[in-house]
Protein backbone atom coordinates (compact mmCIF):
# COMPACT_ATOMS: atom_id res chain seq x y z
CA UNK A 1 0.00 0.00 0.00
CA UNK A 2 1.50 3.41 -0.74
CA UNK A 3 1.26 6.34 2.08
CA UNK A 4 -1.80 7.81 0.60
CA UNK A 5 -3.69 4.29 0.10
CA UNK A 6 -2.80 3.54 3.89
CA UNK A 7 -3.75 7.15 5.20
CA UNK A 8 -7.27 6.72 3.29
CA UNK A 9 -7.48 3.60 5.20
CA UNK A 10 -7.28 4.66 8.47
CA UNK A 11 -4.00 3.07 9.29
CA UNK A 12 -1.50 4.98 11.50
CA UNK A 13 1.40 6.08 9.56
CA UNK A 14 4.77 6.87 10.36
CA UNK A 15 7.01 9.16 7.80
CA UNK A 16 10.65 10.02 8.47
CA UNK A 17 13.15 12.31 6.94
CA UNK A 18 16.46 12.76 5.02
CA UNK A 19 18.46 15.42 4.35
CA UNK A 20 20.25 14.57 1.02
CA UNK A 21 24.15 14.82 1.90
CA UNK A 22 26.62 17.63 0.20
CA UNK A 23 27.85 14.87 -1.97
CA UNK A 24 27.83 13.42 -5.64
CA UNK A 25 28.04 10.11 -4.47
CA UNK A 26 24.78 8.12 -5.16
CA UNK A 27 25.95 5.29 -2.00
CA UNK A 28 25.85 8.58 0.41
CA UNK A 29 22.47 9.00 0.04
CA UNK A 30 21.37 5.19 -0.23
CA UNK A 31 23.25 4.25 2.75
CA UNK A 32 21.34 6.97 4.38
CA UNK A 33 18.32 6.19 3.57
CA UNK A 34 17.89 2.08 3.57
CA UNK A 35 17.52 1.75 7.21
CA UNK A 36 14.63 3.04 6.97
CA UNK A 37 13.09 0.98 4.35
CA UNK A 38 10.77 -1.40 6.22
CA UNK A 39 10.15 0.68 8.76
CA UNK A 40 9.03 4.66 7.46
CA UNK A 41 5.69 4.36 5.39
CA UNK A 42 7.22 7.00 3.36
CA UNK A 43 10.84 9.39 3.69
CA UNK A 44 10.89 12.81 3.11
CA UNK A 45 13.55 14.07 1.41
CA UNK A 46 14.35 17.66 2.04
CA UNK A 47 14.50 20.23 -0.18
CA UNK A 48 17.91 22.74 0.50
CA UNK A 49 17.81 22.18 3.72
CA UNK A 50 18.82 24.85 6.03
CA UNK A 51 19.55 27.40 2.67
CA UNK A 52 22.33 24.98 1.51
CA UNK A 53 23.43 23.52 -1.26
CA UNK A 54 22.74 19.85 -1.02
CA UNK A 55 22.27 16.81 -3.77
CA UNK A 56 18.78 17.70 -5.64
CA UNK A 57 15.76 16.87 -3.62
CA UNK A 58 14.26 15.50 -7.14
CA UNK A 59 17.15 13.47 -7.86
CA UNK A 60 17.47 12.29 -4.65
CA UNK A 61 13.68 11.20 -4.59
CA UNK A 62 14.00 9.34 -7.84
CA UNK A 63 17.00 7.35 -5.96
CA UNK A 64 14.70 6.53 -3.25
CA UNK A 65 12.21 5.14 -5.50
CA UNK A 66 14.62 2.84 -7.21
CA UNK A 67 15.56 1.47 -3.95
CA UNK A 68 12.10 0.36 -3.11
CA UNK A 69 11.32 3.48 -0.51
CA UNK A 70 8.52 5.26 -1.09
CA UNK A 71 9.68 9.50 -0.98
CA UNK A 72 7.85 12.51 -0.10
CA UNK A 73 9.46 14.92 -2.13
CA UNK A 74 9.81 18.45 -0.85
CA UNK A 75 9.78 21.73 -2.93
CA UNK A 76 10.51 25.27 -1.51
CA UNK A 77 9.95 28.23 -3.41
CA UNK A 78 13.02 29.90 -2.04
CA UNK A 79 15.31 28.58 -4.91
CA UNK A 80 13.33 28.33 -8.02
CA UNK A 81 10.38 30.62 -9.72
CA UNK A 82 7.30 29.52 -11.14
CA UNK A 83 8.52 27.98 -14.45
CA UNK A 84 11.03 25.68 -12.69
CA UNK A 85 8.40 24.57 -10.06
CA UNK A 86 6.06 23.57 -12.60
CA UNK A 87 9.16 21.69 -14.48
CA UNK A 88 9.80 20.06 -11.49
CA UNK A 89 6.19 18.93 -10.85
CA UNK A 90 5.77 17.33 -14.61
CA UNK A 91 9.64 15.83 -13.70
CA UNK A 92 8.18 14.05 -10.41
CA UNK A 93 4.91 13.44 -12.09
CA UNK A 94 6.83 11.34 -15.02
CA UNK A 95 9.00 9.52 -12.47
CA UNK A 96 6.04 8.50 -10.64
CA UNK A 97 6.89 10.55 -7.37
CA UNK A 98 3.97 11.19 -6.00
CA UNK A 99 3.89 12.73 -2.83
CA UNK A 100 4.41 16.11 -2.39
CA UNK A 101 5.19 18.35 0.57
CA UNK A 102 5.09 21.94 -0.30
CA UNK A 103 7.11 24.77 1.32
CA UNK A 104 8.38 28.22 1.82
CA UNK A 105 12.24 27.59 2.50
CA UNK A 106 14.40 29.00 5.07
CA UNK A 107 15.63 32.44 4.06
CA UNK A 108 19.15 32.59 2.01
CA UNK A 109 21.11 34.43 5.19
CA UNK A 110 20.17 31.19 7.24
CA UNK A 111 23.08 29.25 5.15
CA UNK A 112 26.19 29.54 4.92
CA UNK A 113 25.84 31.69 1.63
CA UNK A 114 24.00 34.67 2.59
CA UNK A 115 24.32 36.66 -0.15
CA UNK A 116 22.50 34.46 -2.20
CA UNK A 117 19.07 35.44 -3.35
CA UNK A 118 15.66 34.16 -2.50
CA UNK A 119 13.56 33.70 -5.38
CA UNK A 120 10.01 33.53 -3.80
CA UNK A 121 8.08 34.04 -6.90
CA UNK A 122 4.93 32.24 -5.97
CA UNK A 123 4.00 31.17 -2.48
CA UNK A 124 3.16 27.54 -0.89
CA UNK A 125 -0.66 28.03 -1.91
CA UNK A 126 -0.25 28.80 -5.43
CA UNK A 127 2.65 26.15 -5.84
CA UNK A 128 -0.02 23.76 -4.38
CA UNK A 129 -2.74 25.27 -6.95
CA UNK A 130 -0.76 24.42 -9.83
CA UNK A 131 0.03 20.81 -8.61
CA UNK A 132 -3.97 20.24 -7.84
CA UNK A 133 -4.66 21.44 -11.38
CA UNK A 134 -1.55 19.37 -13.20
CA UNK A 135 -2.88 16.69 -11.76
CA UNK A 136 -6.91 17.08 -11.79
CA UNK A 137 -7.07 18.77 -15.26
CA UNK A 138 -3.64 18.16 -16.84
CA UNK A 139 -3.29 21.97 -16.76
CA UNK A 140 -0.23 24.44 -16.47
CA UNK A 141 -0.79 28.22 -16.25
CA UNK A 142 -1.90 30.36 -17.55
CA UNK A 143 -3.85 27.38 -19.33
CA UNK A 144 -1.68 24.68 -21.43
CA UNK A 145 -2.39 21.41 -21.76
CA UNK A 146 0.09 18.70 -20.28
CA UNK A 147 0.02 15.18 -22.13
CA UNK A 148 0.30 12.43 -19.15
CA UNK A 149 -0.83 11.48 -15.88
CA UNK A 150 -0.22 12.96 -12.17
CA UNK A 151 -1.28 11.18 -9.14
CA UNK A 152 -0.30 13.59 -6.66
CA UNK A 153 -0.48 13.77 -3.21
CA UNK A 154 -0.20 17.31 -2.08
CA UNK A 155 1.20 18.08 1.59
CA UNK A 156 1.42 21.05 3.04
CA UNK A 157 3.29 22.29 6.84
CA UNK A 158 1.12 22.79 9.94
CA UNK A 159 2.60 24.19 13.64
CA UNK A 160 -0.14 22.92 16.43
CA UNK A 161 -0.60 25.32 19.03
CA UNK A 162 -2.52 25.18 22.62
CA UNK A 163 -5.91 26.87 21.04
CA UNK A 164 -6.97 30.02 22.46
CA UNK A 165 -10.78 30.86 22.90
CA UNK A 166 -12.16 32.22 19.56
CA UNK A 167 -8.89 30.48 17.34
CA UNK A 168 -9.62 29.40 14.05
CA UNK A 169 -7.50 27.34 11.87
CA UNK A 170 -7.76 29.76 8.91
CA UNK A 171 -4.03 28.99 8.06
CA UNK A 172 -4.75 25.65 7.52
CA UNK A 173 -8.46 25.83 5.94
CA UNK A 174 -6.16 28.41 3.19
CA UNK A 175 -3.70 25.30 2.62
CA UNK A 176 -6.61 22.98 2.37
CA UNK A 177 -8.52 24.93 -0.17
CA UNK A 178 -5.45 25.40 -2.23
CA UNK A 179 -5.27 22.01 -2.48
CA UNK A 180 -3.29 20.09 0.65
CA UNK A 181 -4.53 16.49 1.28
CA UNK A 182 -1.94 16.24 4.48
CA UNK A 183 0.14 18.26 6.32
CA UNK A 184 3.24 17.27 8.45
CA UNK A 185 3.67 19.76 11.25
CA UNK A 186 6.48 21.68 13.02
CA UNK A 187 7.65 19.68 16.55
CA UNK A 188 5.26 19.23 19.00
CA UNK A 189 6.23 17.07 21.96
CA UNK A 190 3.30 17.71 23.97
CA UNK A 191 0.22 15.41 23.73
CA UNK A 192 -2.47 17.45 25.81
CA UNK A 193 -1.58 20.64 23.22
CA UNK A 194 -2.10 18.01 20.20
CA UNK A 195 -5.32 16.85 21.97
CA UNK A 196 -6.53 20.39 22.20
CA UNK A 197 -5.31 21.53 18.80
CA UNK A 198 -7.09 18.73 16.78
CA UNK A 199 -10.33 18.32 18.94
CA UNK A 200 -10.73 22.29 17.90
CA UNK A 201 -9.96 21.47 14.55
CA UNK A 202 -12.89 18.90 14.90
CA UNK A 203 -15.27 21.82 16.45
CA UNK A 204 -13.97 23.56 13.02
CA UNK A 205 -14.98 21.03 10.51
CA UNK A 206 -11.35 20.94 9.55
CA UNK A 207 -10.66 17.59 10.68
CA UNK A 208 -12.74 15.47 8.32
CA UNK A 209 -10.57 17.06 5.68
CA UNK A 210 -7.09 16.64 6.18
CA UNK A 211 -4.42 13.63 7.30
CA UNK A 212 -2.39 14.99 10.15
CA UNK A 213 1.15 13.56 10.88
CA UNK A 214 2.89 15.45 13.87
CA UNK A 215 5.79 16.39 14.09
CA UNK A 216 8.07 14.35 16.96
CA UNK A 217 11.68 14.03 17.51
CA UNK A 218 14.04 11.57 19.72
CA UNK A 219 16.26 14.31 21.34
CA UNK A 220 19.64 13.65 22.12
CA UNK A 221 20.59 15.98 24.54
CA UNK A 222 19.10 18.36 27.08
CA UNK A 223 20.81 21.18 25.39
CA UNK A 224 19.41 20.47 21.65
CA UNK A 225 16.15 19.97 23.92
CA UNK A 226 16.33 23.59 24.85
CA UNK A 227 17.53 24.82 21.81
CA UNK A 228 14.56 23.56 19.74
CA UNK A 229 12.44 24.69 22.68
CA UNK A 230 13.92 28.06 22.68
CA UNK A 231 14.94 28.77 19.01
CA UNK A 232 13.04 26.71 16.37
CA UNK A 233 10.01 28.77 15.42
CA UNK A 234 6.60 26.46 16.14
CA UNK A 235 8.77 24.03 18.04
CA UNK A 236 6.59 23.40 21.24
CA UNK A 237 9.09 21.16 23.80
CA UNK A 238 7.64 20.74 27.28
CA UNK A 239 9.96 22.25 30.16
CA UNK A 240 9.23 18.68 31.91
CA UNK A 241 10.95 16.71 28.52
CA UNK A 242 13.99 19.18 29.33
CA UNK A 243 14.24 18.23 32.83
CA UNK A 244 14.09 14.58 32.19
CA UNK A 245 16.66 14.84 29.32
CA UNK A 246 18.46 17.10 32.30
CA UNK A 247 18.68 14.38 35.09
CA UNK A 248 18.99 11.52 32.64
CA UNK A 249 22.31 8.95 32.94
CA UNK A 250 21.68 8.44 29.45
CA UNK A 251 19.94 11.39 27.96
CA UNK A 252 19.94 10.10 23.91
CA UNK A 253 18.51 6.81 25.42
CA UNK A 254 15.87 9.15 27.31
CA UNK A 255 15.15 11.20 24.35
CA UNK A 256 14.24 7.80 22.12
CA UNK A 257 12.22 6.55 24.77
CA UNK A 258 10.41 9.63 25.40
CA UNK A 259 9.58 10.28 21.42
CA UNK A 260 8.51 6.51 21.78
CA UNK A 261 5.99 7.01 24.52
CA UNK A 262 4.62 9.63 23.23
CA UNK A 263 4.05 8.35 19.75
CA UNK A 264 1.98 5.35 21.69
CA UNK A 265 -0.18 8.56 23.11
CA UNK A 266 -0.80 10.15 19.22
CA UNK A 267 -2.42 6.81 18.31
CA UNK A 268 -4.25 6.73 21.28
CA UNK A 269 -5.80 10.58 20.19
CA UNK A 270 -8.76 11.33 17.73
CA UNK A 271 -7.71 13.12 14.61
CA UNK A 272 -3.87 12.22 14.26
CA UNK A 273 -3.44 10.25 11.18
CA UNK A 274 0.37 9.32 11.74
CA UNK A 275 3.50 10.99 13.07
CA UNK A 276 6.48 12.18 11.24
CA UNK A 277 9.49 11.65 13.09
CA UNK A 278 12.49 14.20 12.54
CA UNK A 279 15.90 13.32 13.98
CA UNK A 280 18.13 16.20 13.14
CA UNK A 281 22.00 15.30 13.87
CA UNK A 282 20.57 11.92 15.34
CA UNK A 283 19.65 10.34 12.44
CA UNK A 284 21.36 6.87 13.97
CA UNK A 285 18.05 6.70 16.17
CA UNK A 286 15.77 6.85 13.27
CA UNK A 287 15.04 3.05 12.89
CA UNK A 288 15.40 2.23 16.46
CA UNK A 289 12.69 4.76 17.67
CA UNK A 290 10.38 3.84 14.44
CA UNK A 291 10.80 -0.07 15.17
CA UNK A 292 9.74 0.41 18.81
CA UNK A 293 6.84 2.85 18.12
CA UNK A 294 5.62 0.31 15.44
CA UNK A 295 5.34 -2.40 18.05
CA UNK A 296 3.84 -0.51 20.88
CA UNK A 297 0.83 0.95 18.11
CA UNK A 298 0.33 -2.88 17.03
CA UNK A 299 -0.75 -3.54 19.96
CA UNK A 300 -3.37 -0.75 19.84
CA UNK A 301 -4.31 -0.37 16.71
CA UNK A 302 -3.29 -3.66 14.99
Amino acid sequence: MTLREKLEAGRFVMTAEVTPPVSMARSDLVDRAMPLKGLADAVNVTDGAGARPHLGALTAAAMLLAEGIEPILQLTCRDRNRIALQSDLMSAAALGIDNLLMLRGDNPDAGDQPEAKGVFDIDTRTLMTTARELRDKGVLPPSRTVAGHANFFIGGADNPIDPPPGWQPDGLRAKLASGAQFVQTQFCMDAGVVARYCARLAEAGVARQVHLLIGVAPLKSAKSARWMRDKLFGSIIPDDIVARMEQASDPAAEGEAICVALIEQLARTPGVSGVHVMAPNNVGALPRVLRAARERVAKIRG
